[in-house]
């Protein structure tokens, strides 16, 4: 479908503006490897939502790349058309990726709610005590009757 196409290459053309550095915002500059994981496009070709993450950012901080990433929508509209050869290109509004954290969530409860293992079953010993002899029932706490 041409909309699945046109999604899979303007998130190559952000992925290559996005590596190139060619964003100037110290919001965007400073982040380190921004991964643009998926773009979402309206049927009309008119609208793109693309979704980023950024390994070791706290929300806060990826609140502020999205800002910085959103503000610079323009520059990336203009990627778009100039690369693709477009004669209208999407508008363009990113969006923080929460897969990766909602997989997590999801693994910690599916954890917090599974049953506990079963416990091991305690297995005998392999090492027998050298220094305890059998007792006789003599009393002398020895073995098969010695001193008799």
């Amino acid at each position: 479908m041409r909309v699945e196409r046109v999604s899979a290459e303007v998130r190559g053309v952000l992925g290559e503006v996005l590596s190139r550095d060619e964003i100037k915002d110290p919001r965007v500059r400073g982040a380190g490897l921004i991964t643009v994981t998926y773009v979402r496009i309206s049927g009309d070709l008119q609208h793109a939502t693309a979704f980023f993450t950024v390994h070791g950012l706290d929300a806060a901080a990826l609140e502020k790349v999205r800002q910085g990433l959103n503000h610079a929508s323009g520059y990336f509209r203009q990627a778009i058309s100039r690369r693709l050869r477009m004669k209208v290109a999407p508008a363009v509004k990113f969006e923080v990726d929460q897969v990766f954290e909602t997989a997590a969530r999801v693994e910690q409860i599916l954890h917090d709610i599974a049953p506990p293992p079963p416990p091991k079953p305690v297995e005998p010993s392999d090492e027998t005590d050298v220094g305890a002899q059998k007792d006789d029932g003599d009393g002398d706490g020895g073995g098969e009757g010695e001193g008799e």
